[in-house]
């Protein structure tokens, strides 16, 4: 998934604690190889493969892959497309400017631009099917995938290892069990996008938080800062200094919906987080005079 995985727990010993975090990091692992578009022989991938030069037959996939793409096309759905898994031909083309610092080549982009469309993937949940319906579709599951990783880990630990307190962190992205003995919950620090901004700490407990924005991954060309967050409406980089973060009940929501609301507008993103029980939003924008203007949601944290 592109990504490093940290666990953090308490256990009562120092054998059942590396037990435990050795089984969760294995689940971790498998997930990876069902989801990454990095592993050529991932069943992601492979998936992809079938539909490669046609439209062809619907394809039966595993209970993970296919719960993460009924939960993309949810979200897909209520955002009205400002998440989208199908925008893995772009992200390609982006991956590769970030490398060469160089726009997309223009057919090139409009040819991979034609290949996405969330209504071109069809789920049946009867039979635990995907057809894509559009050759040469590729699917991107790295706005999703990660946060699912970290719930799977965490519900491992509790299951399996009767251990509740503990917290899985993916990067930007962080699920939390039961707080740490003699806390109230986990502090997790929303990093500021302006020098003037202090961090912001947060306790959390039984839930998740995910962050997005350009704080650290972008492209910048031709004096344009270009986020790794696409819009899939135009298959750009998001311009415009923004970060996102979601608190929500479990990671895949946190993860996906920091996406969504990231590209759409602050007011229409606040209303997707109202309408989601469970889920808060706090969006930090950069003005022209690179000040930030912060937003929060009702039901986000007060300081």
């Amino acid at each position: 998934m592109g990504t490093t995985f940290r666990i953090v727990l308490y256990a009562a010993d120092k054998d059942s604690a590396k037990k435990a975090a050795d089984a969760a990091f294995a689940r971790v692992g498998e997930l990876d190889g069902i989801m990454s578009d990095y592993k050529q022989d991932s069943e992601l991938m492979l998936l992809c493969k079938k539909f490669a030069t046609e439209a062809g037959d619907p394809v039966k996939v595993g209970n993970d892959l296919f719960f993460v793409l009924q939960k993309a096309e949810e979200l897909s759905k209520r955002s009205d497309g400002a998440f989208d898994v199908t925008v893995g031909p772009v992200v390609q083309l982006w991956r590769l400017a970030r490398r060469t610092q160089q726009l997309p080549d223009a057919k090139e982009f409009a040819a991979a631009r034609e290949k996405v469309g969330y209504k071109n993937v069809k789920l049946d949940a009867a039979k635990n099917t995907v057809q894509l319906l559009s050759p040469g579709m590729q699917l991107d599951l790295g706005g999703i995938a990660k946060g699912y990783a970290a719930d799977e880990a965490l519900k491992l630990l509790r299951d399996k290892f009767g251990i509740k307190q503990a917290l899985v962190a993916a990067f930007g992205d962080i699920t939390c069990g039961d707080p740490p003995p003699g806390e109230d919950g986990w502090k997790v620090d929303i990093a500021p996008i302006a020098k003037s901004q202090k961090p912001r700490t947060l306790k959390l407990a039984n839930a998740a938080v995910s962050t997005s924005g350009d704080l650290e991954q972008f492209v910048e060309i031709g004096g344009v800062r270009y986020s790794h967050v696409l819009d899939p409406k135009t298959g750009l980089g998001l311009t415009g200094r923004r970060s996102v973060t979601v608190i929500a009940p479990n990671g895949i929501t946190a993860d996906s919906m920091t996406k969504a609301v990231s590209v759409l507008p602050p007011r229409q993103g606040l209303k997707l987080v109202e309408d989601t029980p469970g889920a808060a939003t706090y969006i930090v924008v950069l003005d022209k005079d690179a000040k930030p203007v912060a937003t929060a949601s009702k039901r986000f944290p007060k300081e």
